[in-house]
């Protein structure tokens, strides 16, 4: 369970093990967590996780219908002043975060550097699939065409 994606600190995570369950250690040298990860903890972000955690479903219904709101508020601008525009996707069941819009004839790496120069976050994909030349697999698993699935010059 990653912090930051539910407004936690980043770089801090919590995991689940199942008793039981043998786990190996992937950083060694340190006798730390029962020789499970060596280094010193991060004692101020495991603090904010927790806090992220208990805060969370608090606010998750309340964030959530923001972030619809301004998801769909900026899909509609760009419906009504961009043509050939698609969205990937279905209509009314996504994420709340999230909106995925394909833009015929431009190459989505000119788009970034162009909304980027003007102050506007955006990307191609998701951070765990920067830099890939294939099509997105969520988009093919999706039935998107692949001209439209290649979110990433080559």
């Amino acid at each position: 369970l990653s912090a930051h994606k539910f407004y936690g600190p980043k770089g801090v995570g919590a995991l689940y093990v199942r008793k039981g369950t043998r786990i190996y250690p992937l950083l060694h040298g340190g006798y730390q967590e029962r020789r499970r990860r060596a280094g010193t903890e991060n004692v101020a972000g495991i603090v904010g996780l927790g806090k992220a955690a208990e805060i969370a479903p608090k606010e998750m219904v309340q964030q959530s219908r923001r972030e619809s709101n301004l998801r769909d508020r900026l899909e509609k601008m760009i419906r009504e002043n961009i043509n050939h525009c698609q969205l990937n996707g279905h209509p009314t069941q996504r994420l709340p975060n999230t909106l995925n819009i394909s833009f015929e004839f431009i190459e989505g790496e000119s788009l970034i550097l162009n909304l980027d120069l003007k102050g506007i976050a955006a990307s191609t994909g998701s951070a765990c699939t920067s830099g890939s030349l294939e099509p997105s697999h969520v988009l093919m698993a999706m039935g998107v065409a692949p001209e439209i699935a290649q979110v990433v010059d080559q």
